[in-house]
């Protein structure tokens, strides 16, 4: 699919966005354009409290210490509990904010532990398709390269079906295809991945995000021309409130100034960097060698260091990883920079004091302005702090 002939369409208002899905082959092909979509930016909601029991759990770590304390109730942050088939990891639920509650020996072993947590819980997208026929349960810190908290026979109350908001998403000035109108017509749903692709005022893709194209209603558009209005009942994960003013800013086109994401917060810079990302966008081959500048003076927090990296090693809206995963991830090569090089830090102060009580590992350790300098050191990366 060339996203160039979908573009334009000779009315007085752009395409700003392509609907595209998978077509029986597994190519894709576009269902829709339109000339915006309202409600796409909405600012997420904790997911509600729950009480689960980590059953048959022997606890390590940080959870084997929270239950191994004063009785009070132990905050563990955020969690991962890791489920799988029996043979590998299908499934990844996140548990916000825990807390352990209480805990007692398991009565089928007592050398085990049944573990009461409260949590907020936000599932697995896999598990519209079913649990594993015999799980298997394994818990860990949401985040880096964290060692594990303990194994579990079960996790009581988390493989359940929990019943999902919906905030209708509106396809404004909607121009479909005719898979989409039969779609429109029986007011169903799309069979395989849908995809919201945003343009920039050139045509190119801007960003793409996962949707459900489960259709809810539609009407001739408010704006006329025989566009179509289409409610779609999407129940995926959106953007912010915060994105909206880095996908106006982006709509020119990829930046061409250096640190114009420094005057936003940190919501907004996660934000921006998830624009650098364009995966049709990666380079032929890596270069490797030579001497970057990284400009330090705006690293205030982990966002901020990203965005300064990308830019230093790639240009203004260069993408070198938006978490440490992913920046880890472009250290292998295979997105234009790869080491060995050498990167010259300035004002490397800057983020040694912004990043020194954040760490990669929630336990003491190194911060996370001393755990990126390390890891660029281990791939071969000459490090200068300037």
């Amino acid at each position: 699919m060339q996203v160039g002939e979908y573009g334009a369409w000779g009315r007085e208002f752009p395409v700003r966005y392509l609907l595209v899905g998978e077509d029986e082959g597994g190519g894709e092909l576009v269902l829709a354009r339109s000339a915006g979509v309202e409600g796409l930016f909405r600012d997420p909601v904790p997911p509600p409290r729950e009480v689960l029991t980590l059953r048959g759990c022997s606890p390590r770590g940080r959870l084997a210490e929270a239950v191994g304390g004063s009785g009070a109730a132990a905050e563990l942050g955020d969690l991962c509990v890791e489920v799988g088939n029996g043979e590998r990891p299908v499934q990844w639920w996140t548990l916000v904010d825990t807390v352990v509650i209480a805990h007692r020996p398991d009565p089928a072993d007592p050398a085990l532990l049944d573990i009461t947590i409260g949590a907020g819980v936000v599932p697995d997208p896999a598990f519209a398709f079913g649990p594993p026929r015999s799980p298997t349960f394994e818990v860990f810190p949401n985040l880096g390269d964290a060692p594990g908290l303990g194994r579990c026979a079960d996790v009581h109350g988390l493989l359940v079906t929990r019943p999902t908001a919906v905030t209708p998403l509106h396809l404004i000035g909607c121009e479909s295809a005719e898979p989409l109108l039969g779609t429109v017509r029986r007011r169903g749903r799309w069979p395989r991945r849908t995809e919201l692709l945003a343009l920039d005022r050139d045509g190119e893709v801007m960003t793409r995000r996962p949707v459900v194209l489960a259709v809810k209603g539609s009407r001739p558009s408010v704006l006329g021309g025989g566009l179509l209005d289409v409610a779609l009942a999407d129940t995926s994960d959106r953007p912010s409130r915060a994105a909206r003013a880095v996908w106006e800013a982006w709509y020119a086109g990829r930046p061409r100034e250096r640190n114009l994401w420094a005057r936003l917060d940190r919501e907004g810079r996660e934000q921006w960097l998830d624009l650098t990302f364009r995966g049709g966008d990666l380079p032929a081959r890596d270069v490797s060698g030579g001497v970057h500048h990284l400009d330090g003076r705006y690293v205030t927090d982990d966002a901020a260091l990203h965005c300064a990296l990308g830019e230093a090693l790639l240009g203004p809206g260069g993408y070198f990883g938006r978490e440490w995963n992913a920046f880890a991830d472009c250290l292998g090569g295979g997105f234009g920079v790869a080491p060995p090089f050498t990167l010259v830090w300035h004002d490397a102060e800057a983020a040694r004091r912004a990043l020194a009580e954040e760490h990669l590992l929630p336990d003491d350790g190194p911060s996370y302005f001393e755990a990126v300098v390390a890891r660029l050191e281990r791939s071969g990366v000459t490090v200068v702090l300037a």
